[in-house]
């Protein structure tokens, strides 16, 4: 079984995907960067992106029943490895251990001049 996973409560899609997909047990989130769902609007600097990236993920994941706990994998896209402790502060708040697995890599460049992308793979059984 596949299944769509759309909320009003985490931007749309800027392109042609969807937020997230449900394939059986796991769940495939799409990179989000900090835009406001409200505004469409990107926030201000590295420490507002990354908590509304968190938020936008967060938002996602409850309309999938499922939260951060659930999540296996993380993939973080990062404009620049100086904002890697800024990043990693903020990311730790919104976890607990376990810790899911992560990457953390520096990208030439991310939709609409975004600082941070996060992706992310749920297990939910």
């Amino acid at each position: 079984m596949v299944k769509a996973i759309y909320t009003d409560k985490a931007p749309d899609a800027i392109g042609p995907y969807s937020q997230a997909i449900q394939a059986g047990d796991y769940i495939y989130i799409s990179g989000q960067i900090g835009l406001d769902p409200e505004t469409a609007q990107l926030q201000e600097g590295i420490e507002n992106q990354t908590k509304q990236v968190l938020h936008n993920l967060q938002a996602i994941l409850t309309e999938a029943g499922a939260d951060f706990s659930d999540v296996i994998k993380f993939n973080i896209y990062v404009a620049s490895m100086d904002d890697f402790s800024t990043v990693n502060d903020i990311y730790g708040r919104f976890l607990t251990q376990p810790y899911p697995s992560r990457a953390t890599v520096e990208v030439g460049g991310l939709p609409k001049g975004a600082r941070i992308e996060m992706d992310a793979i749920v297990y939910k059984d």
